[in-house]
């Protein structure tokens, strides 16, 4: 008797459990068959950080994807390639991240990261930004980021629509070095608002041009940072109040622990 309740029990179970595979089985077959009829109803664009920056609209992101992909309004889900969108918008130079999903009432969300400009660099008559993490991309007409400009003998290989890292060693290394000292210009507020253009010269110096005042500050190399930046506050505090603006043209601070001025 035992053993025949046993089987009775096991028997029952399995009923149950058979039961519950063929109920998710026509639910998952219901939900592909729902899915495989769904259409895409419309495609929504969100820059995720457009407060901060108009560097790229949601009208360039439908171009990107009608170039790159195509119409996908009124296109089943099913057919939609979510990796290919994102491969396509990543690509342009401008984008940081993007992620494409879908939404169970069918509206493809595209959320865009745009990178952020943090100085430009200007080499003749072709004009480039650069992010934080030394990556440069091409400006956009009609769009002006208000970051420090880098011009003159600028040491890079930049064709016209350059987008990309530094192409060797030597080139990272001076993006690096100029971002760092860009960095802490901006950390300290006061030179980045004082400090509105650098100049390279063709020997590889930096000319440091203020907002105010006829003087031009011979930085040198892109190294030493801070102590430079100290002789050059030095030079603010003591030695202007002094002599009075426009005394002298030009404060060299390039060698070590020392101000050279001329008039």
């Amino acid at each position: 008797m035992e053993n025949a309740s046993k089987v009775i029990r096991w028997a029952i179970t399995s009923s149950v459990v058979a039961i519950i595979l063929i109920s998710v089985i026509a639910a998952l077959g219901i939900s592909n068959s729902r899915k495989e009829a769904t259409v895409c109803t419309c495609v929504n664009i969100i820059i995720k950080d457009s407060t901060e920056s108009q560097f790229v609209s949601k009208t360039d992101v439908e171009k990107y994807i009608a170039s790159g992909y195509g119409k996908c309004k009124d296109m089943k889900i099913s057919s939609i390639d979510l990796t290919k969108i994102e491969s396509g918008i990543d690509n342009q130079s401008a984008v940081l991240k993007s992620e494409a999903y879908i939404t169970p009432d069918g509206k493809l969300n595209i959320e865009v990261i745009q990178r952020k400009p943090f100085m430009r660099l200007q080499k003749g008559n072709k004009g480039f930004y650069c992010d934080s993490n030394g990556y440069i991309f091409p400006t956009k007409s009609g769009y002006s980021s208000h970051v420090t400009v880098i011009d003159g003998h600028i040491p890079l290989s930049l064709e016209e629509g350059y987008k990309g890292k530094g192409k060797n060693a030597e080139e990272m290394k001076w993006i690096s070095d100029m971002t760092e000292m860009v960095a802490y210009m901006m950390d300290d507020k006061v030179w980045a608002d004082d400090i509105v253009q650098v100049n390279v010269r063709e020997n590889g110096d930096l000319i440091l041009i203020p907002r105010e005042g006829n003087e031009k500050f011979i930085f040198g190399k892109p190294e030493n940072i801070k102590d430079k930046f100290k002789l050059m506050s030095c030079y603010y505090t003591h030695i202007l109040p002094a002599k009075g603006n426009g005394y002298y043209s030009t404060v060299n601070v390039k060698y070590d622990g020392q101000i050279i001025c001329k008039k």
